[in-house]
């Protein structure tokens, strides 16, 4: 948690412990949660019985994604939920962006190759994102950010959600064309992941869905680990089936699978999408602020609905 939010913390009547890896001590967490009244987690954490107790009022989440909450349990107990949705979305917005210039126009390779074997051009020449199609699976916060900056930079940009209204904004005013998973991955050059984890999402970029991809197309999964088929994936990328892959998230982090690692299409990154230094203040400040309202009584800015709560 970034120094801003704990200041916010800290300059109320509460009393603060911070361990930001308490995760990985149970006994720890089972000890300050018997007299806690709120707990505020990243994304690895799993905020669930036992740890669930009857002095805890509110949990907050510095993030988006709500799959290491126990929700069921926690509303059954009437313990508020707060999470800090949209506080990162220019962060990932911004990664897949780069993500997709880095793949046209690879500069630290030509760097390397320079330093390494003196001037030539000719083993230097990219290629544009203008004119490329931009496929987006989920319309939230991120995927709405990455539509803008994608316009912007020449890119027809599609969409996939069944969730998302045919009157939402997303397709009236952004320019997003509207269309199912199988075309948006038979039309996309970049298809970029934005949805949570649920027992629906889990597989859906499978083996069907690959296999409807352009073998000149570019995965980029900045969502969760678990929706993108990891063994489906590899396979396609080891045979060629798909032109490369940047990888954020996995079905395990740390991953102890580390195949990816010796294809040369492929990027790694620690799940950081989202872990800007302007995101990380955002996402803290928000969390605290609407810790300490509920603490005072008050309603969250940021507040989980409950099911069919609006």
């Amino acid at each position: 948690m970034d120094a801003s939010g704990l200041d916010l913390l800290r300059s109320s009547s509460a009393s603060v412990i911070y361990r930001p890896d308490g995760w990985e001590h149970p006994n720890f967490l089972a000890k300050v949660l018997a007299s806690a009244s709120a707990w505020i987690v990243r994304n690895q954490t799993k905020v669930e019985s036992p740890f669930i107790m009857p002095a805890l009022k509110v949990v907050g989440r510095l993030g988006v994604g709500l799959d290491n909450l126990d929700l069921r349990t926690l509303f059954a107990h009437g313990v508020a939920v707060v999470s800090a949705r949209g506080a990162n979305a220019t962060a990932v917005a911004e990664y897949v962006i780069a993500c997709c210039l880095y793949h046209r126009r690879p500069l630290p390779s030509y760097h390397r190759d320079l330093v390494a074997t003196g001037w030539h051009r000719d083993r230097a020449i990219g290629r544009e994102v203008f004119g490329t199609t931009m496929g987006l699976i989920g319309m939230g916060d991120s995927s709405r950010r990455v539509a803008v900056k994608a316009s912007a930079l020449g890119m027809r940009v599609i969409g996939f959600d069944p969730y998302v209204s045919p009157h939402d904004v997303a397709w009236m005013e952004l320019g997003v064309e509207s269309m199912d998973l199988e075309s948006l991955c038979r039309q996309a050059d970049f298809v970029s992941v934005h949805i949570p984890k649920t027992p629906q999402t889990l597989g859906l970029i499978g083996e069907e869905a690959l296999a409807w991809m352009k073998p000149e197309a570019y995965l980029i999964q900045t969502s969760r680990g678990g929706i993108v088929d990891e063994d489906a994936l590899f396979s396609a990328l080891q045979d060629g089936r798909l032109a490369g892959a940047a990888l954020d998230v996995r079905a395990q982090e740390p991953p102890t699978d580390r195949r990816f690692e010796a294809l040369p299409n492929v990027i790694l990154t620690p799940h950081v999408a989202g872990l800007s230094q302007e995101a990380g203040v955002r996402t803290s400040v928000m969390v605290a602020e609407d810790v300490l309202r509920v603490l005072r009584g008050e309603r969250a800015r940021g507040l989980v609905s409950r099911p069919g709560e609006r």
